[in-house]
């Protein structure tokens, strides 16, 4: 099993920068592929960014293209959400999560089986 802590959310105006980090627990950390989601308040759970276990690939929304770059540090057990560009329509719940089932499909969230308790993203115009 494997715990996850996300931190870096807060308060940012339209255009800013925000890192978010999903702490891991464990010693097998670098076995997980990870991905970010979030979630509005009435709306559905949605794909944001994905790696694979050696971070060699990665996978975005199109909605986060050219904005968000998701990043991994085997060696600290954290992977990190950095975005740029800010939009008020990315207000949401961040949350991470960890599959040791394989690095593809990594956009489907039934793809996880670890999720963090997710931290808030407030972006204002």
């Amino acid at each position: 099993q494997v715990q996850l802590i996300e931190s870096g959310g807060g308060l940012v105006q339209a255009g800013g920068s925000l890192r978010l980090s999903c702490a891991a627990s464990g010693r097998t950390f670098s076995s997980y592929a990870m991905g970010w989601f979030r979630q509005a308040p009435g709306k559905e759970r949605e794909f944001v960014a994905a790696i694979t276990r050696g971070g060699g690939t990665t996978y975005y929304a199109d909605f986060v293209k050219g904005r968000f770059t998701i990043s991994r540090d085997n060696a600290k057990n954290t992977v990190y959400l950095q975005m740029n560009s800010l939009k008020p329509e990315d207000t949401s719940v961040y949350y991470c999560a960890a599959t040791q089932r394989a690095d593809y499909g990594l956009g489907y969230i039934g793809r996880y089986d670890y999720w963090g308790q997710g931290t808030q993203v407030t972006v204002s115009s």
